[in-house]
This record gives structure tokens, C-alpha cells and sequence, in this order.
């Protein structure tokens, strides 16, 4: 009776794992001990892979742990990848399980880039291999059985695990081994099997009868299930594999019953229900019955037969001549109870027991983008800061320069260079004067058209495999079923417009600085010059000696000096604020393990008004100094100014160095701008240029993907048939020599019991499919072979033969599986049932001689073809042949 179901294993292609994730880690993580740890990893991983897809696997716990151990890596190094067709795009290819192909094409296959496609197959292939595991346990020892309980769990939790999570993965339709209700229908079957283990633990370790007998029930309802799921989903009986599982799971279903009822009626014996003992007998006997006459080719039941047998008779005899208890109907025994011992194992990694993450060190994508994110929210934080003191020192700067100061405390003499000029001189000089600002603005449009053409390379790539997908989609319509280009580059098209934003803006501020650069030129080139020219460029003006030692320029030399004093302070701050540093990988990890999310906008915000807090309050400090010292110098300049005499050299002379000092000013933040451009442009290209490869990769990907379709779509139209199909005539399909209409096609054979010997001259009788009593709830049942499209029936037979005997109906006792009374579905099959007799040898024809024609000697008077027009009737369609002209010519 142990007779188990096993389910085959898909196969994958080969697919190299290292050149795309160590291209990813080359381009995400800098040259060092990190990347090189992580190619290490990207290496095994596909070791792993070919160790656990890339040959036969042995029926044994080390090749099953080998897939969990894959499993578990997939799912370990899924977070952590951004695993996409328009990111990192891998694609896997799977053959369907149980499509064994054709002779025009080889079996469906279905290629996605997707890991969780990859995912559900490597788990789909461990539920197999755990049932075939299963399978081969040795079920006489205790060991032998709690393993095969244990692998049948974890394949129906398996199995189950996919169909609550295939469409999800996928996002399009999956083949036909991975659907949803494929893998519910095997989830099911592997469950009830495991319910069956349990039933024979139960009876090794003799349990009590009414233990066992609920077990049974429990069982043979999961069977029941197990096969209305087969018979509901109407693509499931067209693989060759349901079509062996079907008579499997119905004989299984009677055989649990039978013992509920045996099991049950040692219950009803001990309590003296002596009647229902014997109804409980006659019901496991009739259900045995109908396992031994419909399926004993799947599973043989002689020994539960004789048992029930034994025990009927001896029941039986005993209430004939001692109890005379009434037997009541089986309708009227009270419901036996169930008692379900098994739950499909849940799928919750790591499911292997020597699993170690090979990318243990690297932080799922979701930390990495929080880090980002945190980065740019930094980023601003800093350059808010930064910005805010550069502009109050620009502020400071300019209003110096407007006041003509320091140079008017030092240019009381009237005709030399104030210090501050001469110190602002040789500041430009040893920056490199005019050439360096003049290099640095023309080397910008260089490095523009060199951005600008990446990012049109890459785009293009893109449009050119957008429209050679879009011929495609038009010319094979519906059967092109892959992901829409148009759809999938939205993304790196909305990316690529902005980069083309920035580059947009990038120019129009670079064109703001070279209009600034024109404006104070010819002030910046008098700041170039040695300082005797310097001092002949600068017009003469009236001493004011007297002022030196004046209380309004003592003020204001002390106020300057505080201004001073405050931008040192200031610099020091910003390089403070820059050098802030704190690690929030820790902070997004817990957060990430506790909730299973990330909420970085409130995480980083906190830590950095931490972290930001006492450098915000210096700044607002140092602008509120700056703003009164301002006010302080203003007020003695005017005082300063007033005791100055003035006149129109001198004037002139002011404006001059206010120009000058300006002009530094304006070289200092040229200069810092043309650099930051400089740099911008040059970080932009390596940006691009991992835009660019990421275009060409899943451009690549994608060529790939069309090319593995359109194959498929060459073996696909390769199979279709040429012409519709069209019926044959009766004649045509008449086998020589059978009078009685064709045969009924014999049930397939099953992988899960050896065929029997059976006598090669005589086909084997079978008994004709009795009236059960689910055959009246759900109709009769479909024959096993495909319907002949012209029945023939069998004509009279003739006068000298000898009748064929008429098929004698079985015992009333061994009608139908009383199985639960379900009402059918749709696409309802019944459960395979025995079929009629063979024909052969059923008519006795007699030989008619060559030649004799009706009326003639020698003719029995057997009639024309069946289905002939009565008397001389032309048969209607055909041309008529004259009636006295024979066939072949006369000798």
C-alpha cells in the first residue's frame, strides 16, 4: 500500500553571477580590503550556485541542504542588491517540471530577470527533492518515518510558500509548475502523505483504535482535498504527471477510509454495537473492493482486503447466532472524528543548518539608500552652515571695500601703495594671476561637451533598443509578452533629463562667472603688476599726515581689527562643521531589525540637530558680531572721512584702490568658483559614465532577453499544427477485424508501481465502472481515451454466429468509492474508473469467400458498413457504382 508521490525537479540554465555583482561592487565601493572581500563573495555565491543547480542531486539530506543553503543566500543577499531590470539585471531560465517537451521544440521555459524568480525555483526544486527524499524512506523503522513526516511538512509548506508569493515575485505570468494552483494542488498532496506517515507510526506503535481510526479520517480528507484540487483547475489533468497522480490520491482517499472504518469498528465491538460493527465492516469492505477493482495496477490492497474480510465474517457469525443486532445504514453511523497531527512546515530563512551569509559584512539596500539619504541631508546641513559664514564674509568683504578700508588708514601719505594693496597683489600673483582664472574658464566647455556627449551615447543606446522593441511588439502583437522598454526606461530616462537639468544649470552659472571675470578684469591685471607700476597707475593725492594719530582712526583700526579676529573665527568654524563625522549604519540596522522598515526623515534629522547644534549657534553669533561691527565701522569711517581733507585727486585716488580691493575680492571667489566647477565637471563624468554602463547592461540584458524570446517563439510556431484538425471518416478509422465498434483506451501507466505481467494473448478484462454513489452526484464519468469523432455502431450480427456473452455488472458491494458528498466543478473529471471488456473475441464472423455478393452462395448475409442507408439507398455525398459492375475485373 505504500505507494508515495514524488514531484520532479525543474532545470536552469547556466547564468555567471561574478561579472555583473562584481561590476556593481567595483563601481559602488572604493579600492580596498571592503571590495576585494566582496568580490571574494561574489565568487562563491556562484560556486554555490553551480554546486547547487548545475548537476543531478542525489536523494539524500546533503543535496537538499545544499538548495536550502542557496536558498537562504538568495534571500540574504537580495536586500542588499538592487537587483532590477533597469539596475542590476540577471536573468535566470527555467524549463517547466513536468512539460517534457516535444519533437519540434524542447520543453517550456520561461527566462526573467528577476532574483525572486530564481528564488521561487530553487525552492520549488527543494520541495521536490524533499518529496522524493521522503519518498525513498525506509517506513518499517521509527527513524524512516519521523524523517519522512519531517520532508513531507517542509514540502507542502514549501510549495504552499510559492503560491502565496509566485505573483508577487514575478509580476507576469508564471509557467504552469509554479502556479499558483499547481503548487496548492502539490502543497496539498504532500500534506495529506504526511498525514498518511503518521497513520502508519500510529499503527506500528499499536495506539489505541479510536487514535487511529481519526488519523485515518484526517488522512483520507486531505486525499479528498488533495484530489478535488486536480480535478477543479481544468490545466492541471493535461500533464502526463496528474494524470498518474489522479487514481493515486482517490485509491489513497478509499484506502484511509477503509481503515477509519475498520479502526472504528473495534471501537463499535467494544461497546457492543455489534450492528454497527458490522455496517462499518461492510463499508471498509466495499471500499476496499473498489480500490482492488478499479486501481489495483497503483496500489494493492490484498492484505487491508483480507483483514476487513476476516473480521466481517467473524463479525458476521457472531450476531447471527448470538446478538441478532439490526445493521443499520451507513448514512445512519454517527461521524467518526479526525485528528490532524501534520501542519505544512513555515518558510521563514534560514532554513539551512549550516548557513553563513557571504556577504555578511555588507548592509541591505535599504540601509545603503537611508545612508544616501542621510548623506544628503547632511550635505545640506553643511553647505547651509558654510554658506551662511562665506556670506557674511562676503558681506564683511564688501563693505570694506565700499568704505575703501583698510587702504584709507594706510594711504595718509597720498602717493605710495597701501600694505593691504600690496598684500592683495601678491596674494593674486602667487595664485597665478590672470592665466590660471583664463586656463581654468576655457578648459569648462571642454569638459561640458565631453559630459554632454556621454549622456547622449547613453541615452541613445537606449532609444535605438526602444524602437527595435517596439518593431518587435508590433509584428508578433500579443505573443511579444515581455516588459515594455518604454515602461522599464522611465527611470533612466527620468535620471538621464537630470543630468541634462544640471548640465543646463551648470552653464548658465558658468556664464554668470565669466561675466564677473570681464567686469573686474582690467582691475585684476593692474593687481598682477610689480609694485612700482602699481604705485605710478594709482593717481597722487594731498598728505593727510595729521590724521595718523587721530582718536576716529584709532577706533577704527580697532573695530577692523575685531572683523579680522571674527573671519579667522569663522574659518575655523567651517572647518569644524566639515569635519563633523558620525556613523548612522548602526542606528538604520536596528532600526531596520526592530520594525522591519526604515523611517530615515526623522532619524536623520534628529542626529543631525544633535550633532549641528552648537556650530548653529556659533553662526548666528558670529553674524550678530559681524552685523554691530559693521554698524561700529560705518559710524567711524564717517567720523574719519570728515576730518580727511578731500579733493578730486584724492577721489579719484579712492575709487582706484576701492576697485583694487574689490578686484581681489572678486579674483578669490572667481578663482574658488572656476575650481568647484572644474571639479563638478569632472565628478559628473564618472557619474555618467556609470549612467552610461548601467545603459549598456541592462541594454545588453535586454538584446539578451529578445533573443531568448524570439527563440521561443520560433519553437512555439514550429509546434502549432499546419491546419485545423478535421474528422476522419468511420471507415478509415475502422481497425481490420473488429466487429464491435473500436475498443476503450486503457489507462495510462503509472511511475509509482511496477506494471504487472499480464498474458500477452489475451488482453486483460476489466470490469465495466460500477454506479457509485459519487458517479450519481457528480455524473458518470468521462472515458479514459479521447471520444472516436464517428461512433460506429456494430451491425447485426449474423445468423451462424455464436452471440458474444453480455457483460455481467459487479456485486452491488463494490459499487463506487463512497467518497464525501462534494458537488462537482467545472472542467469536473471523474476519478479514473476500469472500462469495458475488450472487443476481440466478443462476435463470431464468419469467413466470407472473395467475390460472393448479396444473394450469392457463400454470403452470410451480413450487412453493409455500419450506418449504411437502408436497402439500395446511395450513400449521400459519395458517386453511386452501378450494382452488377464488380469491383475487380473478372478473369
Amino acid at each position: 500500500m505504500a505507494t508515495f508521490i514524488s514531484v520532479p525537479l525543474k532545470k536552469s540554465s547556466d547564468v555567471d553571477l561574478v561579472k555583473p555583482l562584481s561590476k556593481y561592487v567595483t563601481s559602488s565601493y572604493p579600492v580596498g580590503d571592503e571590495q576585494a572581500e566582496y568580490l571574494r563573495a561574489a565568487d562563491e555565491l556562484n560556486k554555490l550556485r553551480r554546486n547547487a543547480l548545475g548537476r543531478p542531486l542525489d536523494k539524500h539530506e546533503s543535496s537538499l541542504e545544499i538548495l536550502l543553503r542557496y536558498y537562504d543566500q538568495l534571500c540574504a543577499v537580495e536586500p542588499k542588491f538592487p537587483f532590477s531590470e533597469s539596475q542590476l539585471c540577471l536573468t535566470f531560465t527555467w524549463k517547466d517540471a513536468f512539460d517534457k517537451g516535444s519533437l519540434f521544440g524542447g520543453s517550456v521555459k520561461l527566462a526573467l530577470p528577476s532574483l525572486g524568480y530564481e528564488k521561487t525555483c530553487v525552492l520549488f526544486n527543494a520541495a521536490a527533492l524533499a518529496s522524493q527524499i521522503a519518498s525513498e524512506q525506509n517506513l518499517e523503522n521509527d527513524e524512516g518515518l519521523k524523517n519522512a513526516a519531517r520532508y513531507y511538512q517542509l514540502a507542502s509548506g514549501a510549495f504552499g510558500h510559492i503560491k502565496d508569493t509566485v505573483l508577487s515575485a514575478l509580476n507576469r505570468e508564471p509557467t504552469m509548475d509554479i502556479a499558483p494552483e499547481t503548487v496548492g494542488t502539490l502543497s496539498a498532496i504532500m500534506l495529506a502523505q504526511a498525514q498518511e506517515v503518521f497513520f502508519l507510526k500510529a499503527t506500528s506503535d499499536r495506539m489505541k483504535d479510536g487514535v487511529i481510526a481519526k488519523l485515518c479520517n484526517q488522512a483520507a480528507e486531505f486525499y479528498g482535498d488533495a484530489f478535488k484540487q486536480c480535478q477543479y483547475k481544468d490545466n492541471l489533468p493535461k500533464y502526463f504527471y496528474f494524470q498518474e497522480v489522479l487514481p493515486v490520491l482517490a485509491a489513497k482517499h478509499c484506502i484511509m477510509q477503509a481503515n477509519a472504518e475498520l479502526h472504528q469498528s473495534v471501537i463499535a465491538k467494544q461497546k457492543k454495537r455489534f450492528g454497527e460493527e458490522i455496517a462499518r465492516l461492510q463499508h471498509a469492505a466495499e471500499l476496499a473492493k473498489t480500490v482492488a477493482s478499479r486501481y489495483d495496477e497503483y496500489i494493492s490492497v490484498k492484505d487491508l482486503t483480507d483483514k476487513i474480510n476476516r473480521a466481517l465474517a467473524a463479525a458476521k457469525k457472531d450476531n447471527d447466532f448470538i446478538y441478532h443486532d439490526r445493521v443499520p445504514e451507513v448514512k445512519d453511523l454517527e461521524p467518526i472524528g479526525k485528528a490532524a497531527l501534520v501542519k505544512a512546515t513555515a518558510v521563514t530563512p534560514p532554513l539551512s543548518q549550516k548557513f553563513a551569509d557571504v556577504f555578511e559584512k555588507m548592509v541591505p539596500m535599504a540601509v545603503q539608500q537611508s545612508m544616501a539619504t542621510y548623506s544628503q541631508r547632511k550635505s545640506e546641513t553643511v553647505n547651509r552652515l558654510v554658506g551662511s559664514m562665506r556670506e557674511a564674509t562676503n558681506l564683511a568683504n564688501g563693505v570694506l571695500a565700499s568704505l575703501n578700508l583698510p587702504a584709507a588708514l594706510e594711504d595718509l601719505s597720498g602717493d605710495s601703495v597701501p600694505q593691504s594693496i600690496v598684500e592683495k597683489s601678491r596674494s593674486v600673483v602667487q595664485q597665478g594671476g590672470l592665466e590660471s582664472i583664463q586656463q581654468l574658464i576655457q578648459d569648462l566647455p571642454e569638459l561640458l561637451t565631453r559630459n554632454r556627449e556621454i549622456l547622449d551615447e547613453a541615452l541613445k543606446m537606449l532609444d535605438d533598443e526602444e524602437s527595435t522593441d517596439n518593431d518587435l511588439r508590433a509584428k508578433f502583437n500579443q505573443r511579444w509578452n515581455r516588459t515594455p522598454s518604454g515602461d522599464l526606461y522611465k527611470p533612466l530616462r527620468s535620471e538621464g533629463g537630470s543630468f541634462r537639468s544640471i548640465l543646463d544649470k551648470a552653464v548658465q552659472a558658468d556664464q554668470v562667472v565669466r561675466e564677473r571675470y570681464e567686469a573686474h578684469r582690467e582691475s585684476m591685471a593692474l593687481l598682477c603688476k610689480p609694485q612700482s607700476e602699481l604705485s605710478a597707475a594709482l593717481p597722487s593725492a594731498h598728505p593727510a599726515e595729521t590724521l595718523q594719530g587721530s582718536e576716529a582712526a584709532a577706533a577704527l583700526r580697532a573695530h577692523l581689527a575685531q572683523l579680522e579676529q571674527l573671519k579667522r573665527e569663522r574659518e575655523a568654524l567651517e572647518a569644524d562643521v566639515k569635519g563633523v563625522t558620525f556613523d548612522m549604519c548602526a542606528t538604520f540596522l536596528a532600526a531596520l531589525a526592530k520594525d522591519g522598515a526604515i523611517d530615515e526623515e526623522p532619524l536623520s534629522r534628529g542626529r543631525l540637530e544633535q550633532l549641528y547644534a552648537e556650530h548653529e549657534r556659533k553662526v548666528r553669533d558670529g553674524l550678530r558680531q559681524q552685523e554691530e561691527l559693521l554698524g561700529k565701522i560705518q559710524v567711524s569711517h564717517q567720523e574719519f572721512s570728515g576730518l580727511k581733507r578731500s579733493g578730486a585727486e584724492a577721489e579719484r585716488r579712492e575709487e582706484v584702490l576701492k576697485k583694487l580691493a574689490l578686484a581681489h575680492d572678486s579674483y578669490v571667489e572667481i578663482g574658488g568658483n572656476l575650481r568647484e566647477g572644474t571639479k563638478f565637471y569632472n565628478d559628473l563624468t564618472e557619474i555618467l559614465l556609470k549612467f552610461q554602463n548601467k545603459c549598456c547592461d541592462i541594454v545588453f540584458a535586454r538584446k539578451t532577453e529578445r533573443d531568448e524570446l524570439l527563440k521561443e517563439l520560433q519553437q512555439s510556431i514550429a509546434r502549432e499544427p499546419s491546419a485545423p484538425n478535421f474528422n476522419v471518416p468511420a471507415y478509415q478509422s475502422q481497425p481490420p477485424g473488429a466487429g464491435a465498434g473500436p475498443g476503450p483506451t486503457p489507462a495510462p501507466r503509472t511511475v509509482f508501481a511496477p506494471p504487472q505481467s499480464q498474458d500477452k494473448s489475451q488482453p486483460p478484462a476489466r470490469p465495466p465502472p460500477p454506479n457509485s454513489s459519487i458517479s450519481t452526484l457528480t455524473g458518470p464519468p468521462p472515458p479514459l481515451g479521447p471520444p472516436n469523432p464517428n461512433p460506429t455502431p456494430a451491425g447485426p450480427a449474423p445468423p451462424n454466429s455464436t452471440p458474444a456473452a453480455a457483460p455481467v455488472a459487479p456485486a452491488s458491494g463494490a459499487q463506487g468509492p463512497p467518497y464525501p458528498a462534494y458537488q462537482g466543478y467545472p472542467q469536473y473529471f471523474q476519478m479514473p474508473m476500469g472500462y469495458n471488456p475488450y472487443a476481440y473475441g466478443q462476435y463470431s464472423v464468419p469467413y466470407v469467400p472473395y467475390g460472393a455478393a448479396p444473394g450469392q452462395a457463400g454470403y452470410p448475409g451480413q450487412a453493409g458498413y455500419p450506418g449504411a442507408p437502408p436497402g439500395a439507398q446511395a450513400y449521400p455525398g459519395y458517386p453511386q457504382q452501378p450494382s452488377q459492375q464488380n469491383y475487380y475485373p473478372q478473369q
